[in-house]
């Protein structure tokens, strides 16, 4: 079992000291003009290589990863990512290239990236993938912004609503309204879209439904395709969130549903890291009559050369620089070939299996319960509530996710989706074993055996970690953050 490192680390400029005992380069800054000379020395740490490697192999101890152990967060689909993939994308070939490069010398980049975009459109049944957008919600963005562009173009801006669900990721509301979109809550019935309350809100404004499926309690929406109905009938557009892709690989496509517009998060679908805003990819696609409003470039292929097509007049334009994050789309290639189509039907069929596996054992267990329990099997992730383990003993589904911590567990989402009181939104993915299943619900059986002994393990937990009990409010608070050197200094200086 892992478990964390309990040192508070130093920063690097702390550990820094003068050395004499070194040895010294050449000194060559007589051989520099006198206007690009320093007038004084850098501030840098003085430290040796092996303090240097021993700093950050520390640090990476203090800090829970995939590649360490279960990391069941819940719609956030933390799998691993394999290494053959990052070395791939880590040759010198793929380094060394640079989008403002001749497209002559660029073919082979060009090739993958359109052959990924081909892959990922008959994955989606979409015709038209952009690889632009370089995260999930920069993918809902530019998605919503392609049904202003389609509404503008058909003379009705009147259209200025988007209907989410009420279990709906956050950032649907919130792309929603960065394009400017009225946001319009739709209820859930039994777990999934109240149909009858759809079509309450639907009408001349709607300009489209942000939905996943299946949806974030991993219930698939079985009527999707009578939802789709409404919404077109109204004159709108449907939007997939892709964010439970893994899902549905091989056995559903979400273009049959009726979806006209879906995003593609590639790091929780195809294998690929986080993308934390920049280093990341969230393609979106499109059906036929959206194509023309995509964002350029888009990479196309005329029979004998790739190239980049900027001539699109109805385009919504730009959504970030260049034309994609091409690393992070290569290793989606890369890993979409060692599958193949067989392989990706499988791994979403352990994905789900995993998830089922998981479910049945928590929900085994004294103060934990499924909500909705009438829908099964669910697909690749579930929410179990803990709000039975509150009434019984106080101890909240935060205060369960914090001990897990001491298990070398990482902990489910909690308090998502609001619908679910006392939520705990567990998805264990298709990369990992049995045995890491059995031993995470060994570890929440050990727990709930705690709080019904009143432990006080429990009101102290995380023991094992760096950091324990930290005040997460007074964390985000700009006055308080320290993110810098000089963010530190500043206010000890000050006290």
């Amino acid at each position: 079992m892992f478990t964390q490192a309990r040192w508070e680390e130093p920063l690097i400029i702390q550990l820094s000291h003068p050395r004499i005992d070194q040895p010294q380069a050449r000194n060559s800054e007589s051989d520099l003009p006198e206007k690009v000379r320093r007038r004084n020395p850098p501030s840098l740490p003085e430290v040796t290589e092996i303090e240097v490697i021993r700093h950050y192999t520390r640090l990476s101890q203090q800090n829970f990863g995939v590649d360490l152990g279960i990391y069941p967060l819940g719609s956030c689909t933390m799998k691993y990512n394999p290494k053959l993939c990052d070395l791939i994308a880590s040759s010198s070939k793929m380094q060394e290239i640079h989008p403002y490069q001749d497209q002559k010398t660029i073919q082979g980049i060009l090739q993958i990236m359109y052959e990924t975009s081909s892959f990922l459109a008959n994955i989606v049944g979409v015709e038209k993938i952009t690889l632009q957008p370089s995260a999930g919600a920069h993918g809902e963005y530019t998605g919503v912004m392609l049904m202003r562009a389609y509404h503008a173009d058909r003379n009705d801006s009147t259209r200025d609503e988007i209907i989410v669900p009420d279990s709906a990721h956050g950032t649907n509301p919130a792309s929603a309204a960065m394009a400017g979109f009225k946001v319009v809550q739709v209820p859930s019935r039994d777990g999934c879209v109240d149909k009858d309350a759809l079509k309450s809100v639907v009408g001349p404004r709607t300009a489209g439904l942000m939905i996943t499926n299946p949806n974030t309690l991993g219930i698939f929406e079985r009527e999707i395709l009578e939802i789709a109905a409404i919404v077109h009938d109204a004159g709108g557009l449907l939007y997939y969130d892709g964010a439970n892709l893994n899902a549905i690989l091989g056995k559903a496509k979400p273009g049959d549903m009726g979806f006209d517009i879906v995003h593609i998060n590639l790091h929780k679908t195809f294998g690929t890291p986080h993308g934390g805003g920049g280093p990341g990819a969230g393609p979106v696609g499109v059906r036929k009559h959206l194509i023309d409003f995509l964002p350029v470039p888009t990479v196309e292929f005329d029979g004998t050369k790739y190239y980049l097509d900027y001539d699109r007049p109805k385009t919504i334009g730009k959504t970030r620089a260049f034309y994609g994050s091409a690393a992070v789309v290569l290793r989606a290639y890369v890993y979409i070939l060692l599958h193949g189509k067989e392989g990706l039907e499988t791994l979403s069929e352990i994905a789900v299996l995993n998830s089922n596996y998981l479910a049945r054992k928590l929900t085994g267990i004294r103060g934990f319960t499924l909500p909705f329990a009438n829908h099964v099997p669910r697909k690749h992730e579930f929410v179990i509530s803990a709000s039975e383990l509150v009434k019984d003993t106080g101890i909240t589904a935060l205060q369960v996710g914090k001990r897990l911590m001491d298990f070398g567990i990482h902990p489910p989402t909690v308090y998502f989706p609001m619908i679910v009181e006392e939520a705990m939104m567990t998805e264990p993915t298709e990369t990992v074993s049995k045995e890491e299943l059995d031993n995470m619900a060994r570890a929440v059986q050990q727990i709930s055996d705690e709080c019904y002994a009143n432990s006080s393990d429990l009101k102290t937990s995380p023991h094992s970690t760096t950091a324990t009990r930290i005040d997460e409010a007074r964390a985000n608070r700009p006055k308080t953050m320290q993110l810098t050197w000089k963010m530190i200094s500043k206010q000890s200086n000050s006290v």
